[in-house]
């Protein structure tokens, strides 16, 4: 018999049929699997410092600071604008550019100081006896969560900003830009999308106040 004699299904029929099944999603949880959102949490594993997307759930498993394999890393970003730090004690730093994050480390034992590159994070020996004047004189950073909270500074031109920031956008504004700069100087679009980057965190940030305006309520 002709195969032209054979009933064929609608050519439209196959088209759709893609769309009848469930969509996969963007992103899933690495540890079990489940769909996330675009909005969803993190972990940190400290000694790599290597961040894996995770449901609600799981983050719930690493949460409360016990000594697991992972971190979770919070959501709230908090704006500093009474913290304490002179050019001369940035300058102390050591750190070469003026968009940075410092964060305890607890595998480390020390605080460390990481800057934004061309190549991706880099980072900076930070003299312990400068981190400890800075907290003597601002006791946030004291309250700063091992491996998970960072101070991120942005210091360009007159601009001074400081936030205690989850370590996972500090890591968003690496990528950003490892994966903008162009030639030696970074290029205009680099430079618009730090201050896009910061724009949005200054929108996002809930204020905390430091010892002056403390002072001042008393």
């Amino acid at each position: 018999m002709s195969d032209a004699s054979q009933p064929t299904r609608p050519s439209w029929l196959a088209a759709l049929r893609p769309l009848a099944r469930p969509r996969q999603p963007a992103e899933q949880c690495e540890l079990c699997g489940a769909g996330v959102g675009p909005g969803h949490q993190h972990l940190i594993e400290p000694p790599t410092r290597h961040l894996l997307c995770c449901c609600d759930a799981c983050s719930i498993l690493f949460s409360g600071g016990q000594q697991t394999k992972y971190r979770a890393v919070p959501r709230d970003v908090y704006a500093l604008p009474d913290l304490r730090l002179t050019d001369a004690q940035w300058d102390s730093l050591l750190i070469p550019i003026n968009v940075a994050f410092l964060y305890p480390s607890s595998s480390e034992g020390r605080v460390v100081a990481l800057y934004p590159s061309p190549a991706g994070a880099t980072e900076s020996l930070l003299p312990l006896a400068t981190w400890a004047d800075l907290v003597e004189q601002n006791p946030v950073l004291g309250q700063l969560q091992d491996d998970v909270e960072a101070l991120l500074v942005y210091r360009l031109g007159s601009t001074r900003e400081y936030y205690r920031a989850p370590i996972d956008i500090c890591f968003k504004l690496v990528g950003l830009i490892r994966a903008r700069w162009r030639g030696l100087s970074g290029g205009q679009e680099v430079w618009d999308e730090i201050a896009t980057f910061f724009a949005d965190l200054r929108a996002r940030a809930r204020v905390q106040a430091g010892p002056r305006a403390e002072r001042a309520h008393v």
